[in-house]
């Protein structure tokens, strides 16, 4: 045994040189912890945040074939990073490139590890990031879901965060049980199978903003990408009037539909076993239920998708259209789950601003 982590899954292996030689593992707690296991790098390392001061996440991310050169990345909450060559011959350490330039400068929110009680009392582990000199009451806040379901937010830096903390928002991450990194035992079924769990853990954390006194009831939005979308998209299946405003990137709107996309690919046995079969699937499916929604709804999706087939948000677009809901559908040609070019994002980005803006008081 090298490595465990009661409560956490060991789930990153650091391997160094033309060889990948394995020379340490990584788990995520409230913060990423790496291990390492060879002496020399953990003496490096030590020494390299002992001379990066503000930037405790450091990664080396490649080495030359001998090892004598290393690639870093050294980020935070509030830094997006910037890449080092470290020369262990010389013992230099050279800046090559900041990883966002265009934030130099910039004020960024604290991430802050918190919380909060699930409907049944369970405590939800949670990233809350307040807009730089807030005092955190009385905001504009929005729940960020995280995509996957088999996944989990991590403490650093997060441009979709940042953007919304700028924008004068309190944005919390809730690691809903469906998450990964916390053992089977916190992911259940998974974030499908379980949705009514993982959805309501999602619903509690909006609650709780509003509870604490963080945000304003009546500017409370929920906003996720991927499967973070599909759960914006089903909160209301369980509470149609928490959120007052709905942004759903790239979702999974149909549970069947997702299972039928994947029927001419080889993981086709693993999608559909993943997914499973019974009451859930049409339940968990918000594309079937749009007469629920009371909050309008906001959908982007681009149209070579190969994760979740653009289908899925002109499916649940048509749906809140004939149900007579407010729903804007704005579709990127030629892009795919991740929307990453700079000029679309950018809209995406700035439509999202102004949905939510839309969220007067008393409305």
């Amino acid at each position: 045994m090298l490595l465990a982590q009661p409560g956490s899954d060991v789930d990153q292996l650091i391997r160094l040189g033309d060889g990948g030689r394995v020379v340490g593992a990584g788990y995520a707690t409230e913060k990423r912890q790496l291990e390492l296991f060879d002496p020399e790098l953990r003496r490096l390392m030590d020494a390299l945040r002992a001379a990066l001061p503000g930037t405790p996440l450091i990664e080396v991310v490649d080495a030359s074939e001998d090892e004598s050169r290393l690639l870093l990345i050294a980020s935070s909450d509030v830094d997006p990073g910037k890449v080092y060559l470290f020369n262990k011959a010389t013992r230099q350490l050279s800046e090559v490139m900041p990883m966002r330039e265009e934030l130099a400068g910039l004020a960024m929110g604290t991430m802050k590890p918190v919380s909060y009680p699930a409907a049944d009392g369970t405590m939800i582990p949670a990233y809350l990031t307040l807009p730089p000199g807030s005092d955190g009451t009385g905001l504009p806040a929005v729940v960020l879901p995280h995509g996957g379901p088999s996944a989990r937010d991590e403490w650093g830096f997060d441009w979709l965060v940042q953007y919304l903390v700028h924008r004068g928002y309190a944005v919390l991450q809730p690691n809903f049980r469906g998450s990964s990194g916390y053992g089977s035992a916190w992911f259940q079924q998974n974030g499908f199978q379980s949705w009514q769990t993982a959805v309501g853990d999602v619903n509690a954390a909006g609650r709780w903003l509003v509870e604490t006194g963080v945000a304003r009831a009546d500017r409370l939005a929920i906003v996720g990408w991927s499967y973070g979308g599909y759960a914006a998209l089903q909160s209301p299946a369980l509470e149609p009037d928490l959120f007052r405003a709905i942004v759903a990137i790239a979702p999974v709107t149909d549970l069947a539909r997702l299972q039928e996309d994947a029927r001419t690919y080889t993981s086709f046995r693993i999608v559909r076993d993943f997914i499973g079969t019974g009451p859930h699937v049409a339940a968990g499916s918000p594309a079937r239920h749009a007469d629920g929604f009371r909050a309008p709804v906001l959908l982007f999706h681009g149209t070579v998708d190969e994760n979740v087939d653009v289908g899925h948000s002109r499916s649940m677009a048509g749906a809140l259209r004939q149900a007579g809901k407010p729903v804007d559908y704005v579709e990127y040609a030629g892009l795919d789950h991740f929307i990453d070019q700079p000029a679309k994002r950018t809209d995406m980005l700035q439509r999202i601003d102004s949905f939510l803006s839309a969220m007067a008081p008393g409305t």
